[in-house]
């Protein structure tokens, strides 16, 4: 983890339990409730976290890509809500 996260992020947003996360988990479980059709839900990961939590977005219903920037080293996991039609 970088330096800059341990200083300035909340220790919640940290501490995802003994996986790494529970953050993500709570937050996606959560998310059909809130996201608007067509709307996406893009959760920072490290690549290793990338694929769980791209399954724990396809099980509520959303189509997960993981996006990896090489330039800037960081992963991404997109969940798309479908929309109507």
């Amino acid at each position: 983890m970088p330096p800059e996260a341990r200083l300035h992020e909340h220790r919640v947003a940290l501490d995802g339990g003994v996986d790494g996360l529970d953050v993500q988990r709570r937050v996606v479980a959560g998310a059909a409730a809130w996201l608007a059709p067509g709307g996406h839900l893009l959760v920072e990961s490290s690549v290793a976290q990338a694929p769980v939590t791209a399954r724990l977005m396809r099980e509520v219903g959303l189509v997960p890509e993981v996006v990896h920037d090489e330039e800037v080293g960081g992963t991404l996991v997109v969940g798309a809500r479908p929309g109507p039609g």
